[in-house]
């Protein structure tokens, strides 16, 4: 039968890339004859660009050319493809074959007709994902030998047979060698037994028709082997690297092998040797990133390994051998190959290691990784460094041709003429000599052979343009590099530049060399680059468009504000014209000059798609369209047109906000450095210079914050801290507000909170921490109910910014936070065990055997999002804590799960499904989630030891809540202490009161006796409002402070003033400090100026001088905490100070800011401290006359700061005669 009989169909089935049927009919193309002559270029344009695939289709036309029998070919061709790399199992999925006339398809699978027996696909040619030829769903009898079945869906191809949760899953639960595989007979009803030397296991199909077409594939797939029983030194998985590593979550070690281009996970080293795995993890789609000390991460876009060495050595190693797995999976040899046929070219051109595997292409050198790296440092504008096995498309063949022709030796003739011995290279020469060598060789031109006419830049011009007509390559590269110009005139019309000239003179090599140098800076004496220019971009199109600002967008731009303008990119200028008649614009930016580019959401202003440009000169420029694909080309273009080579991968992320920003590391705090960032979601990637690209996941920040007058962002994550400078206020403000919104919970659902670093929300972790710490032998926790509006105030606070809010003791109740965390969770989408899987869930709770029932849990647990499945298992640990505890607190098993049952699933609470499911959850927490028992132990011990600390140190505390402290009277020393027994009622006035009734202290005239807050590390002090409860202050104290009973020695002249006003207001100048610190070093900066200042009722409003309109600041009055005293490092200009402290009791955002006031006389402090005071106890006093008091001093010594007036009256008594008049 004729070559042109056969179909294009049935010869791409027989290869298993019938995916590619329609590539092949839209190209005309019907007949395999018709196929003969097809080339990669042409495969290529059709589509087909996988090189894999590519490979195969060449392979086996050159097979087939010239042979008549073509249908016993292709059976040849069938058997022969099997021992050649396979299809995409993935495509396999998405697109299903061929059927065979006349033959009928089970159910429930997808199967891929086959003949001939199957063999083990070589290393060199077995593609990244092996094709599958039967997969379906089928139940698999546990290997502990269980009465049970567990549903699984299998896979099977040519190397494995592997089974899954379900069908959506990538990695597999196990996968067994068909290598190993000595029998698969069929047993039983619709079962079959897969039989290995050391195991068997047992599958059962739906239906018989499946089970024996099941059996039938396998005996097919395992016919004609020699089975093994244990991996040999000649088994088709040659390890590359191997050994235990623990992966984090399973708390146990698997035996884990790299090979050829994948990972495979085993139990151990036995399951190993015999064929029996977990799963195999391909590596074209994988990246390792180091984390910490012994840990790596394996990031595939499908899950995230983290891994745990045994030690740092080990782990870089293992770090290496995943590294060179995903370059094999990734790489082509065949370019690497063909440069590799000429000798000098096996040998790197810069340190001689054999087999380099990059290029830079420009230079016409072939080099090694190691100096790859250094070479990327000189920047694209010097050195353009292209892989061999993995830039496919840039090696054009005129461009291998250039490399083979020069050769390293040849090359080096001109760059390596005069190395001396001394500064030459070995292949073990360390980063810093190598950087040091290739900068002076390329970039210096250290090196080089100079040419006869170097510095004549005329006959250098003239020399190139004679040359290029002829076929001596070398010569060329050595006129450019010692400065002849590519991009120079030949004074010919019909060739203007010597790119032309070659081209016109059949040069397809000269070509080729000239067009890879018309960028190339001239090599000589220059300054290092850190940045190269990209290359240019154009575009052109309308947009719309809004005047230029100097300040941030904060409201909507209607339609009718924008204007329609030209817009076009060319040569690093964007310019706006009118329209696209007029030859003179409107206006123009330079690319240079672009700082930022922000994509706005979709309908924020007028037009549907906007972006915003930010300058240099602080001026930001408003873009819009309706068109979402013409928005989407002018950000692309407009990104590329000022984001450097350096920093290019950014361009290729959905970002909303992109641009350069100036930066410091707890590395360097000395010098900023340049960086590009780019906001993605609640990811900033960020290139920094000299180091490589790096992400930093927001919502996982330890600490987000401003500091320095708005002017550094500090973004604090694990082992690093990095500061980002406003170079620019206006682009720097709103990368502020970006971040921080980017930083905060994006939603509803668990992912989308803010995270701690094991992915657990900041609201559990700190909830469940502050519990543990104070709250775990609180009689009913849980079951208690907390304060509603509280409860409502700390889960908005959570939600606003997690991160932020401390809970403390004494300020936060245990009720108020145990009913958060339930509330959290009842409220949460999709809730904690997903909206998909939880009436599985309860389902599983009704299981009466004990074991299934756990293993039941289990599996729906392996089955949770990642954040879902850490967020469970820490509740259920911290609630199992709390039941061991139950003597204490009275929440047994059961009345937790009576509690947590409907808030964690979400129901109405009728019946006790959902609570015996969170019973057996906490009951069988152990087994369930495979603690580690010793762990747990120790973490009782730590929960018990705390509860001994807190007992100890509540020994103060009676039974009655009755708190006993020390307060000093007059002064802090040994002899005044007093230790008072404090009910949680008491108020200052009643502490004065026993500490001077205890000394028998008799209150004089005029004597104003007050209970002081203390504080030595700020030097400030202030008296309690009479009525203000201690008890709250003492738990706020910090070690550096205490209280103290003395007299208020200004508090007549106080009184005084304060009769004479008519107003509560005040005005005038003082001298203002903010409280900063560089960086978070802890080193005071700044230094105190003057402002003017004017207090009313409402608020305190500051103005840089007398004549100024707009207040700099302005703060509600009764937020202020107001102290006397400066600290003295301050350096005040004055020794009579204030230093004020601001409060903000809004829920969604709270903050504290401090800052220093400086009066020039003592009566002017009294002043402004009286005023204070005054206006927060809404107080206007205006005449206030003083007798002897009666003898009840304690009420007589009180003067009341705030409060009402008839409070003002009732607590002080000894006015008797003339009390206070309040106009």
């Amino acid at each position: 039968m004729c070559e042109s009989r056969v179909t294009v169909l049935d010869w791409l089935c027989v290869l298993r890339l019938e995916q590619y049927f329609e590539a092949f009919q839209s190209a005309g193309l019907v007949t395999l004859r018709q196929c003969r002559d097809l080339r990669p270029d042409q495969l290529e344009q059709m589509g087909i660009t996988l090189p894999g695939h590519q490979r195969r289709i060449l392979a086996s036309l050159n097979k087939t050319h010239g042979k008549s029998d073509t249908y016993s070919q292709l059976g040849q061709l069938e058997r022969d493809q099997r021992l050649e790399e396979t299809g995409n199992a993935h495509v396999l999925q998405s697109k299903r074959p061929v059927p065979i006339p006349g033959e009928e398809k089970p159910q429930g699978s997808v199967y891929l007709p086959s003949s001939g027996k199957l063999s083990i696909p070589t290393k060199e040619d077995s593609s990244p994902l092996t094709a599958v030829i039967k997969m379906g769903w089928l139940d698999k009898n546990p290997p502990q030998g269980a009465l049970y079945y567990q549903r699984r869906w299998v896979k099977l191809d040519v190397d494995y047979l592997r089974y899954f949760d379900n069908d959506k899953d990538v990695y597999s639960k196990g996968i067994i060698s068909t290598a190993f595989i000595t029998n698969v007979t069929s047993v039983g009803e619709l079962k079959f037994e897969v039989v290995t030397n050391n195991r068997t296991f047992i599958f059962r199909a739906e239906s018989e028709v499946e089970r024996n077409d099941w059996v039938t594939v396998l005996q097919d797939c395992t016919r004609g082997r020699r089975p093994r029983s244990t991996i040999s030194p000649s088994s088709p998985l040659t390890p590359e690297y191997q050994g235990n590593l623990e992966l984090r979550g399973l708390r146990s070690k698997l035996y884990t092998v790299v090979a050829s281009d994948k990972v495979y996970l085993y139990k151990n080293i036995e399951d190993y040797r015999i064929g029996v795995g977990i799963t195999s993890i391909e590596m074209n789609v994988g990246n390792v990133k180091e984390t910490d000390r012994r840990c790596f991460d394996l990031t595939t876009p499908y899950r995230i390994f983290s891994f745990i060495a045994e030690s740092e050595q080990l782990r870089e190693q293992w770090v290496d051998a995943m590294r060179d797995a995903i370059g094999e999976a990734l790489s082509n040899r065949e370019v690497a190959e063909r440069i590799w046929v000429e000798p000098s070219n096996s040998l790197c051109a810069d340190c001689g290691a054999v087999k380099p595997e990059w290029a830079a292409i420009n230079l016409c050198v072939v080099v090694c990784k190691r100096c790859a790296g250094e070479h990327r440092g000189l920047g694209p504008s010097i050195s353009k460094v292209r892989s061999l096995k993995m830039d496919r498309k840039v090696w054009t063949e005129e461009l291998i041709q250039v490399f083979l022709l020069l050769g390293n030796e040849r090359v080096n003739s001109f760059w390596a003429a005069n190395v001396p011995p001394s500064e030459a290279l070995t292949p073990s020469s360390c980063s810093e000599e190598r950087r040091r060598f290739i900068t002076n060789k390329y970039r210096q031109g250290k090196y080089r052979k100079y040419h006869p006419l170097y510095g004549n830049q005329r006959e250098l011009n003239n020399a190139l343009c004679i040359n290029v007509q002829c076929s001596d390559v070398l010569e060329t590269l050595s006129l450019i590099f010692c400065g002849a110009d590519v991009n120079c005139s030949t004074g010919m019309a019909s060739w203007p530049s010597p790119l032309s000239l070659a081209n016109a003179h059949s040069q397809p090599l000269q070509a080729e060399l000239i067009s890879h140098n018309l960028n190339t800076e001239v090599v000589g004496d220059m300054d290092p680059v850190h940045y190269s220019a990209p290359t240019c971009v154009s575009h052109n199109g309308f947009l719309f468009k809004t005047a230029s600002m100097a300040r941030a967008i904060t409201e909507r731009k209607a339609r009718e504000e924008f204007s329609r303008r030209w817009c076009t990119l060319n040569d690093g200028t964007f310019s706006y014209y009118e329209s696209d008649k007029n030859s003179n614009p409107n206006g123009a930016l330079k690319a240079s000059e672009i700082v930022c580019l922000a994509v706005e959401p979709p309908e924020k202003h007028g037009y549907d798609h906007t972006f915003e440009l930010y300058i240099e000169s602080e001026r930001l420029y408003l873009f819009g369209t309706d068109d979402p694909d013409s928005h989407k080309e002018w950000v692309k273009s407009i990104a590329k047109s000022f984001i450097p080579a350096t920093a290019e991968p950014l361009l290729r992320l959905g970002f909303e906000r992109i641009g350069r920003l100036k930066c410091k590391d707890g590395l360097n705090l000395q010098t900023s450095k340049v960086g590009w960032f780019a906001l993605v979601g609640s990811t900033l990637h960020a290139y920094l210079a000299d180091s490589q690209g790096e992400e930093i996941h927001l919502r996982k920040l330890n600490e987000l914050s401003i500091q320095q007058d708005n002017e550094v962002l500090v973004l604090v994550e694990r082992g690093r801290t990095l500061y980002i400078e406003g170079e620019r206020k206006l682009d720097f403000a709103d990368w502020c507000t970006a971040i921080q919104a980017a930083a905060g919970s994006g939603g509803d659902t668990l992912s989308q909170q803010q995270l701690t670093e094991t992915d657990i929300p900041v609201i559990v972790h700190s909830c469940i921490g502050y519990i543990t710490q104070c709250g775990l032998t609180s009689e009913g926790i849980y079951r208690k109910s907390g304060v509603n509006s509280r409860v409502a105030a700390l889960c908005e606070r959570f939600r606003r910014d997690a991160r932020s809010l401390r809970l403390r003791e004494g300020e936060h109740q245990v009720d108020d936070v145990s009913n958060t965390l339930k509330r959290f969770f009842r409220e949460l989408e999709e809730g904690l065990f997903t909206s998909e899987d939880s009436s599985t869930w309860l389902g599983a709770a009704a299981i009466q055997d004990e074991s299934m029932k756990i293993s039941q849990y289990q599996l729906l647990f392996n089955k949770l999002p990642h954040v879902n499945k850490a967020t469970l298992q820490a509740l259920i640990n911290h609630l199992y804590c709390v039941q061991r505890f139950s003597e204490l607190n009275q929440m047994n098993l059961h009345n937790l799960a009576i509690v947590f049952g409907p808030t964690l699933f979400q129901t109405d609470g009728k019946d006790y499904t959902a609570g015996r499911a969170i019973e057996d959850l906490i009951q069988h927490y152990t087994s369930i989630f495979e603690v580690d028992e010793q762990q747990l132990k120790r973490q009782l011990e730590e929960i018990t030891a705390i509860n001994q600390m807190r007992e100890k140190l509540n020994t103060n505390t009676e039974p009655g809540g009755h708190f006993i402290c020390t307060v000093y009277l007059e002064e802090k020393k040994d002899t005044a202490e007093q230790h008072v027994k404090i009910p949680g009622s008491m108020t200052a006035a009643e502490l004065v009161c026993e500490v001077l009734d205890r000394r028998n202290i008799m209150v004089k005239e005029k004597e104003y006796w007050s209970c002081w807050e203390i504080s030595d590390k700020e030097e400030m002090e202030r008296p309690l409002h009479y009525q203000e409860r201690v008890l709250p202050i003492l738990h706020s104290f910090g070690t550096d402070s205490h209280l103290l009973i003395k007299k208020h020695v200004a508090m007549d002249a106080m009184i005084v003033y304060l009769a004479s006003k008519v107003d509560a207001s005040k005005h005038g100048m003082m001298k203002f400090r903010e409280e900063r610190s560089i960086l978070g070093l802890g080193l005071s900066s700044g230094s105190f100026h003057d402002r003017y200042f004017i207090l009313n009722s409402n608020s305190l409003r500051m103005y840089k001088e007398v004549r100024s309109n707009r207040p700099e600041r302005d703060w509600p009055v009764k937020n202020l905490k107001v102290y006397l005293g400066v600290k003295k490092k301050l350096r005040p200009p004055t020794c009579w100070g204030l230093t004020v402290v601001y409060e903000s009791k809004k829920q969604e955002k709270p903050e504290r800011q401090q800052w220093y006031l400086c009066c020039d006389t003592q009566s002017e402090m009294r002043e402004w401290y009286a005023t204070f005071l005054s206006i927060q106890d809404g107080l206007q006093q205006t005449r206030v006359s003083r007798v002897l008091p009666d003898a009840r001093h304690g009420n007589v010594s009180l003067i009341p700061l705030r409060g009402s007036e008839n409070e003002m009256r009732n607590s002080v008594a000894a006015f008797s005669q003339d009390p206070l008049a309040v106009s």
